[in-house]
């Protein structure tokens, strides 16, 4: 199995590795969406079970279903509490797939739970037609209101 730390930013991401059958360890910076892409994909064709784990993030929808569509493992960690285990305070890229990894290495990896891609359009559907019928009542009370 091949365990990934990723930390993950809008133009690109930064992964630490370690392959557990071979012993390999690694880094690696992936810039968005094509590097990305075909090193995931050229894993893919190595048949390799794949764990990645990141902190929450808004924007890594794209990412999340690449992985998915992949059939790779997603952990997606609770970012204040991965701050709270960090050994060193010193900030950088590359120091922060690496206390990831060491995480789900050591399986202290404080994941949470999120609602499956499915899910989410869903609730994203509901969200916009509440919006919709929102709009919809103001219209209405503004023409009642003008009528009378």
């Amino acid at each position: 199995m091949l365990i990934m730390g990723c930390d993950y930013h809008p133009g690109f991401q930064q992964i630490a590795f370690l392959d557990t059958d071979g012993g390999e360890e690694g880094e690696r910076r992936l810039a968005h969406r094509e590097d990305a892409e075909q090193f995931y994909y050229k894993l893919k064709e190595q048949n390799l079970r794949v764990r990645v784990g990141m902190e929450a993030s808004g924007c890594a929808r794209w990412f999340e279903r690449l992985l998915h569509s992949l059939e790779f493992e997603l952990w997606i960690g609770d970012a204040a509490e991965i701050r709270t285990k960090r050994v060193r305070k010193q900030k950088t890229d590359r120091q922060d797939a690496q206390p990831l990894l060491r995480l789900m290495i050591e399986d202290r990896f404080p994941r949470i739970w999120v609602a499956d891609a499915e899910n989410r359009d869903l609730r994203q559907l509901l969200w916009h037609r509440h919006r919709l019928v929102q709009m919809r009542t103001r219209v209405m009370n503004q023409l009642h209101g003008r009528a009378e």
